[in-house]
Protein backbone atom coordinates (compact mmCIF):
# COMPACT_ATOMS: atom_id res chain seq x y z
CA UNK A 1 0.00 0.00 0.00
CA UNK A 2 2.89 2.34 0.99
CA UNK A 3 4.53 1.69 -2.67
CA UNK A 4 1.29 2.20 -4.16
CA UNK A 5 0.88 5.86 -2.49
CA UNK A 6 4.53 6.96 -3.75
CA UNK A 7 3.88 5.85 -7.25
CA UNK A 8 0.11 7.33 -7.51
CA UNK A 9 -0.77 8.19 -11.42
CA UNK A 10 -4.06 9.08 -10.54
CA UNK A 11 -3.90 13.29 -10.32
CA UNK A 12 -1.55 14.36 -12.72
CA UNK A 13 -1.38 18.45 -12.64
CA UNK A 14 -0.89 19.79 -16.40
CA UNK A 15 2.27 21.88 -16.31
CA UNK A 16 1.30 25.28 -16.36
CA UNK A 17 4.85 26.87 -17.91
CA UNK A 18 3.78 24.48 -20.93
CA UNK A 19 0.20 26.36 -21.23
CA UNK A 20 1.93 29.91 -20.88
CA UNK A 21 4.81 28.58 -23.25
CA UNK A 22 1.82 27.72 -26.33
CA UNK A 23 0.04 30.81 -25.77
CA UNK A 24 3.25 32.44 -26.01
CA UNK A 25 3.86 31.12 -29.36
CA UNK A 26 0.42 32.06 -30.59
CA UNK A 27 0.63 35.53 -29.48
CA UNK A 28 4.19 35.81 -31.62
CA UNK A 29 3.09 33.75 -34.32
CA UNK A 30 -0.21 36.50 -34.08
CA UNK A 31 2.28 39.61 -34.03
CA UNK A 32 4.34 38.14 -36.98
CA UNK A 33 1.21 37.48 -39.19
CA UNK A 34 0.19 40.96 -38.74
CA UNK A 35 3.23 42.38 -39.87
CA UNK A 36 2.80 39.82 -42.62
CA UNK A 37 -0.46 41.55 -43.65
CA UNK A 38 0.86 45.08 -43.16
CA UNK A 39 4.41 44.76 -44.98
CA UNK A 40 3.91 41.94 -47.42
CA UNK A 41 1.76 39.95 -49.52
CA UNK A 42 -0.92 37.01 -48.50
CA UNK A 43 -4.14 35.41 -49.62
CA UNK A 44 -6.43 34.37 -47.40
CA UNK A 45 -8.87 31.49 -48.62
CA UNK A 46 -8.90 27.85 -49.56
CA UNK A 47 -9.42 27.90 -52.96
CA UNK A 48 -7.19 31.13 -53.74
CA UNK A 49 -4.54 29.07 -51.69
CA UNK A 50 -4.38 26.06 -53.84
CA UNK A 51 -4.50 28.06 -56.84
CA UNK A 52 -1.35 29.98 -55.27
CA UNK A 53 0.32 26.72 -54.66
CA UNK A 54 -0.25 25.12 -58.15
CA UNK A 55 1.62 27.84 -59.57
CA UNK A 56 4.35 27.79 -56.97
CA UNK A 57 4.26 31.28 -55.80
CA UNK A 58 3.17 30.25 -52.21
CA UNK A 59 6.26 30.51 -49.94
CA UNK A 60 4.20 29.48 -46.77
CA UNK A 61 0.60 27.95 -46.03
CA UNK A 62 -0.99 28.15 -42.49
CA UNK A 63 -4.00 25.90 -42.08
CA UNK A 64 -6.59 26.60 -38.93
CA UNK A 65 -7.17 23.87 -36.36
CA UNK A 66 -11.04 23.52 -37.39
CA UNK A 67 -10.09 22.94 -41.05
CA UNK A 68 -11.66 19.81 -42.55
CA UNK A 69 -9.34 17.22 -42.59
CA UNK A 70 -9.73 16.22 -46.37
CA UNK A 71 -9.46 19.83 -47.10
CA UNK A 72 -6.54 19.80 -44.90
CA UNK A 73 -4.60 17.12 -46.39
CA UNK A 74 -5.01 18.32 -49.82
CA UNK A 75 -3.60 21.35 -49.56
CA UNK A 76 -0.72 19.54 -47.68
CA UNK A 77 -0.34 17.59 -50.76
CA UNK A 78 -0.29 20.58 -52.73
CA UNK A 79 2.41 22.55 -50.62
CA UNK A 80 4.30 19.04 -50.38
CA UNK A 81 4.31 19.06 -54.07
CA UNK A 82 5.31 22.56 -54.24
CA UNK A 83 8.22 22.47 -51.77
CA UNK A 84 6.14 24.59 -49.66
CA UNK A 85 6.17 24.94 -45.95
CA UNK A 86 3.02 24.06 -43.56
CA UNK A 87 2.19 25.78 -40.19
CA UNK A 88 -0.59 24.20 -38.09
CA UNK A 89 -2.00 27.55 -36.83
CA UNK A 90 -2.89 26.88 -32.95
CA UNK A 91 -6.44 28.95 -33.39
CA UNK A 92 -9.18 27.85 -35.59
CA UNK A 93 -10.57 29.83 -38.92
CA UNK A 94 -12.16 32.97 -36.89
CA UNK A 95 -8.97 33.37 -34.89
CA UNK A 96 -6.78 32.40 -38.14
CA UNK A 97 -8.95 35.90 -40.16
CA UNK A 98 -8.80 38.12 -36.75
CA UNK A 99 -5.29 37.55 -36.87
CA UNK A 100 -5.22 38.66 -40.07
CA UNK A 101 -7.45 42.03 -39.32
CA UNK A 102 -10.16 40.61 -40.91
CA UNK A 103 -13.78 40.30 -39.72
CA UNK A 104 -14.53 37.03 -41.66
CA UNK A 105 -13.40 33.37 -40.95
CA UNK A 106 -10.28 32.08 -42.88
CA UNK A 107 -9.22 28.45 -42.80
CA UNK A 108 -6.07 28.19 -45.38
CA UNK A 109 -3.54 31.52 -45.74
CA UNK A 110 -1.65 31.58 -48.10
CA UNK A 111 1.82 33.67 -47.76
CA UNK A 112 3.41 35.34 -51.03
CA UNK A 113 5.59 37.58 -49.48
CA UNK A 114 7.26 37.53 -45.99
CA UNK A 115 7.37 41.50 -46.11
CA UNK A 116 9.74 42.73 -43.31
CA UNK A 117 8.15 39.76 -41.15
CA UNK A 118 10.57 36.93 -40.32
CA UNK A 119 7.98 34.31 -40.52
CA UNK A 120 9.24 31.94 -42.62
CA UNK A 121 12.91 31.63 -40.41
CA UNK A 122 11.14 30.78 -37.73
CA UNK A 123 8.61 28.15 -38.37
CA UNK A 124 10.14 24.96 -39.32
CA UNK A 125 9.28 22.73 -42.27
Amino acid sequence: LHFLRLFSFGSRQTNPTMAKKVKKNAETMNSKLKLVMKSGKAILGYKASVKSLRKSKSKMILISSNCPPLRKSEVEYYAMLAKTKVHHYTGDNTALGTACGKFYNCSVLSIIDAGDSDILASVKE
